[in-house]
């Protein structure tokens, strides 16, 4: 047992210091070309408690945003609803459901939002002459199947809309999955495309190409080891590959302990910025009854603190 310890200890160490030396260059050209930024937002207090690392896992309600084939593990009509304090006083929320058809296969929606808050208006001469918001809206409908007791395979089609001011936006996108699990459920493995699609109607005279993105995750339980440990190797489009880790400790169940890591923290830095512990995340979790209600927090440098609350159940 100490050597398997000792062991994923190391992996833990080497990883790391990869990511790190993945991450020591210049800012990928392609940063900031994408229209719809809001889709790359993680979700789920719980799965952003393990640094975003759940493509491979899936096990729960947000793998509607994760990986839609994951929620062919999903028994009994389930719903998700959260809520994200997001930096410079923007909102994020997130509301999904999830049912089971038969055996084989299950459907779920979702909808998810960014408000931008209240910026001030001022005319040419600088003077003030009102205020105006602005925000983003997705609608998505998933569905998957399984192919048999080991495969299973998903399909999410989105429809975006995004306000600024008197200005509107539209996009359709749709992501594709695939998820693995052994048969005694200790190792899991995904990949999704997500993502892929077109912007409708822009906000100016041009129409840009949308974040996509390849996800890819293992999920690990150690035996004889309460804790399921995750890994994910993100592969955006428009910027650089980003590397995440995470761990659930649930020993102490009902009460459950996250704990993670994500190499695009570093993004949040100034300059000469001495903020060590971007890309960390911490999180937590507590059944009652049908219900479980978790916590994540994540900071984010120079940007500020990240707080995000989640509520899943059984219906």
């Amino acid at each position: 047992m100490k050597s398997k310890v000792r062991n994923l200890g190391i992996s833990f160490i080497c990883i790391l210091l990869l990511t790190n030396c993945l991450n020591a260059q210049e800012i990928n050209s392609n940063a900031g070309t994408s229209a719809f930024s809001f889709l790359k937002i993680n979700v789920s207090a719980r799965a952003v408690g393990m640094g975003g690392a759940f493509t491979g896992l899936a096990d729960d309600e947000s793998a509607l945003y994760y990986n839609p084939a994951g929620i062919t593990s999903i028994e009994d009509s389930k719903y998700i609803v959260g809520y994200h304090n997001y930096f410079f006083d923007m909102q994020t929320g997130f509301l999904g459901y999830i049912k089971p058809i038969n055996e084989k296969r299950t459907i779920g929606f979702y909808l998810s939002y960014l408000n931008y808050g209240s910026f001030t208006q001022t005319a040419q001469t600088g003077s003030v002459i009102g205020d105006f918001g602005g925000g983003d809206l997705l609608f998505a409908l998933s569905i998957a199947q399984k192919k048999d007791h080991n495969i299973s395979y998903g399909l999410t089609a989105k429809f975006i809309y995004e306000r600024i001011d008197t200005y509107t936006a539209t996009g359709a996108a749709f992501d594709l999955a695939l998820k693995y699990n052994s048969d005694r459920g200790r190792f899991g493995a995904g990949i999704m495309l997500q993502n892929v699609g077109v912007q409708l109607s822009s906000l100016g005279t041009t129409k840009d190409k949308l974040p996509s993105t390849i996800r890819s995750g293992i999920s690990f339980k150690p035996r004889g080891v309460p804790m399921t440990i995750t890994s994910d190797l993100i592969l955006p489009f428009d910027n650089d590959m980003i590397f995440a880790i995470g761990a659930d400790y649930y020993n102490f169940k009902p009460f459950y302990i996250r704990l993670g890591w994500n190499s695009f923290g570093s993004n949040y830095k100034a300059t000469n910025s001495n903020a060590s512990l971007t890309g960390l995340s911490l999180g937590c979790g507590f059944d009652i009854k049908k219900m479980q209600i978790s916590y994540a927090f994540s900071p984010s440098a120079d940007l500020g603190d990240s707080h995000r609350i989640t509520v899943t159940g059984e219906l």
